[in-house]
């Protein structure tokens, strides 16, 4: 599951397009006459005296108008729904939709005992970026990143922001080895694409940990797992860097 599709326009003009179709779902559409001018809710016209045919003819408009709301009534709903599970700034799933859906991952995976995954993503230097070239380098720094995530799983895995610093990807039928080999290519994907910020190439790395869900775990047992083990991966990263 993705927000939106991110492989062939930008977060903003998809921000837009969105807000367009549900600006064009506001607007009121023409009254239209009943399609058979010869009968009225199947009753010949010639049946009817003109006061009730009239009062038919109002009431099927009204009808009419009110289906149109109701539409639009449940389009804004749905756009509404998509905005509450959405990140503030990238365009991936926010905290809390990303637990939602991993609790029913996890749910799923003990049903059908099919192994899956999650993946926690920590970014390394983001407070040097964000101190040497401001936030809207660090916030560039962070969509570039959602954007690599977002272009290189598989439809049927989801991608979250969990805050600030801090993403993670559900692996769907994935086991630990699976997963730790799309950690490390998402990683290497990443840092392969510097930040190009005002002519400067910003170098971007994550620390990544992973675990595969056992029987009876919660969401955020298998988040709190996953952060350990991307923290130990963290440490042995400054370590090597010295």
């Amino acid at each position: 599951m993705k927000i939106s599709d991110t492989r062939s326009t930008t977060p903003a003009s998809r921000y837009a397009a969105a807000y367009s179709r549900t600006a064009a779902v506001s607007a009121p559409a023409p009254l239209a006459a009943p399609a058979d001018s010869a009968s009225i809710l199947g009753i010949p016209a010639g049946e009817l005296t003109p006061k009730v045919r009239d009062a038919l003819m109002r009431l099927m408009q009204e009808v009419d108008s009110l289906r149109r709301e109701l539409e639009q009534s449940r389009q804004r709903i749905a756009y509404l729904e998509q905005l509450a599970d959405q990140d503030s700034l990238a365009p991936v799933a926010n905290r809390r939709a990303f637990v939602r859906e991993l609790s029913r991952t996890i749910a799923f995976s003990e049903r059908y005992n099919s192994p899956s995954s999650v993946i926690y993503f920590d970014v390394n230097g983001l407070k040097p970026i964000n101190d040497t070239y401001g936030h809207p380098a660090g916030d560039a720094a962070l969509m570039q990143i959602a954007d690599a995530l977002v272009e290189n799983v598989r439809e049927s895995d989801i991608v979250g922001r969990l805050g600030g610093d801090e993403f993670a990807v559900i692996l769907s039928h994935g086991d630990e080895e699976a997963a730790r080999e799309k950690a490390e290519s998402l990683s290497a994907t990443i840092e392969s694409r510097p930040l190009d910020w005002n002519g400067a190439a910003i170098p971007l790395r994550v620390s990544w940990g992973v675990y595969t869900f056992r029987g009876g775990d919660s969401a955020g047992e298998a988040l709190a797992a996953a952060d350990r083990a991307m923290y130990a991966h963290k440490q042995q990263w400054k370590t090597v860097r010295g």
